[in-house]
């Protein structure tokens, strides 16, 4: 393959070039390529990618769209970590003169650095991520204070934007394919505490199946790398507590549905 002539400026005293190791493959394998990338003052490593595609590879696939941190699409695996590339500057994360760039874990590769997000949204669905309304457009939205018990409790985990970082730490997810995974179980506590959601046990259900939130470790690699700072291992517990409470309210009331009832 011909590479693009580097028609870059130079200037005196630039950084030093870095080693830069990208993965490049699909579904069926790959292998790491290294390319030899100019050091920048102000340099994300969604930069760096755009610089190998410009300059150096046009065939290299990935995926972006917002470049500010609001969409999510660009997470990769950034030296072995999960992590929006637009907001992960290269000095935060060179070692040695060296970047390791590969698509995110736990996901299938399309090609690249590219995943096929399907299984994630998948999952979605299966944990009744979907919002169950119980009025149609016609009918009048009823307000929800702000200081109720349930919309306090969705503020801590509704700015999740789907980005598939916490899908791709989660050793859980690694290990048993069929898990539910912690952002399909963030949203489904988000509808959970949602009073205008009219499902809450068919939700209770669907993560206290085989693969929902009970298989979680509570490892904690959500919480840790999730980029916005929320806390899916706080709503997957909230999900085993409301989920071991209806199994015992079942048990001794076998008539009643306690989960019907939403918060207000």
């Amino acid at each position: 393959m011909v590479e693009a002539p580097d028609d870059r400026p130079t200037a005196a005293g630039a950084l030093p070039d870095m080693s830069v190791s990208v993965w490049r493959g699909n579904g069926s394998g790959g292998t790491f390529e290294t390319f030899e990338v100019p050091r920048e003052e102000s340099q994300t490593v969604l930069d760096v990618v755009f610089w190998i595609q410009q300059y150096k590879d046009p065939t290299l696939t990935y995926r972006f769209a917002c470049r500010v941190g609001v969409c999510g699409s660009c997470a990769m695996t950034v030296n072995g970590v999960p992590r929006w590339t637009c907001r992960t500057h290269v000095k935060n994360v060179v070692q040695d003169g060296r970047i390791e760039i590969a698509p995110l874990r736990n996901l299938p590769v399309v090609r690249d650095l590219a995943t096929d997000m399907d299984p994630f949204f998948d999952k979605w669905v299966k944990a009744e991520g979907v919002f169950h309304p119980t009025k149609t457009r016609n009918d009048r939205v009823e307000a929800i204070s702000s200081e109720s018990e349930g919309r306090r409790t969705i503020d801590e985990a509704i700015e999740c934007i789907n980005c598939g970082v916490c899908y791709s730490a989660c050793d859980v997810v690694a290990a048993n394919p069929d898990y539910l995974g912690p952002a399909a179980l963030n949203r489904a506590w988000t509808l959970y505490n949602d009073a205008k959601d009219g499902a809450r046990q068919k939700i209770l259900d669907a993560v206290s199946q085989g693969g929902g939130c009970h298989n979680c470790h509570s490892m904690g690699n959500c919480t840790q790398f999730c980029p916005n700072e929320l806390n899916p291992m706080a709503a997957i517990a909230g999900l085993k507590r409301e989920t071991a409470k209806a199994s015992f309210a079942s048990f001794l009331w076998p008539k009643a549905r306690p989960a019907d009832t939403a918060k207000g």
